[in-house]
């Protein structure tokens, strides 16, 4: 993995937009687009989240290191939830800003994504080497382990939106559980640290 270019990370990435974009622009998302095209990001964004998780596990457990590239993934997976509350504030909402915040305060589910989101902006603005020097290693890392809560917050999100309750979202919280769970364990001396 040495070999592949991070750059080839975010062209991969980007993929799944434009085929949404595609699919947007030939009106062929269904009867309810804006629906589609809402859901579809935000699930990118919960993908990628669970692969940045994925990273470290995947290293000592299995031996593939994909370190060098978390930052793209994290990246990454914060343009899809951008993307996702970008289309439901201008698609959905209309941009109607009194409308938006009384969503965000008596709908639980939406007051979960948001606190999401702004777990994970920061988290987006200090993934450059300048914010790791200004911050200091050690207080950068503290900071980003936000993405911890945020991709529970994201998981929840996605439970309590669906109605008839389908296996998906049970499957992303557990799995994200279960990375959480996982990386704990290291961080507690399980297994050799390699």
């Amino acid at each position: 993995m040495r070999r592949v270019p991070v750059w080839t990370v975010y062209v991969l990435g980007a993929l799944p937009a434009l085929w949404l974009f595609a699919q947007a622009a030939t009106n062929t998302l269904g009867i309810d687009p804006v629906r589609e095209i809402e859901h579809r990001l935000g699930e990118l964004g919960l993908q990628f989240i669970v692969g940045g998780l994925a990273i470290t596990p995947l290293r000592r457990i299995v031996g593939v290191n994909l370190l060098r590239f978390r930052r793209a993934i994290g990246l990454i997976a914060f343009f899809y939830v951008l993307a996702h509350l970008a289309a439901w504030l201008v698609l959905d909402m209309g941009l109607l800003w009194r409308q938006v915040a009384a969503d965000i305060w008596k709908r639980p589910y939406i007051t979960m994504g948001m606190a999401g989101f702004l777990m994970l902006l920061p988290l987006a603005l200090t993934s450059n080497n300048w914010s790791i020097r200004k911050l200091g290693g050690l207080r950068w890392r503290w900071l980003h382990k936000l993405a911890y809560p945020a991709a529970l917050a994201g998981a929840v999100h996605y439970l309590w939106l669906v109605k008839a309750w389908p296996v998906e979202p049970f499957l992303y919280l557990g799995v994200i559980v279960a990375l959480l769970l996982v990386r704990a364990w290291f961080a507690g001396g399980g297994m050799s640290r390699g």
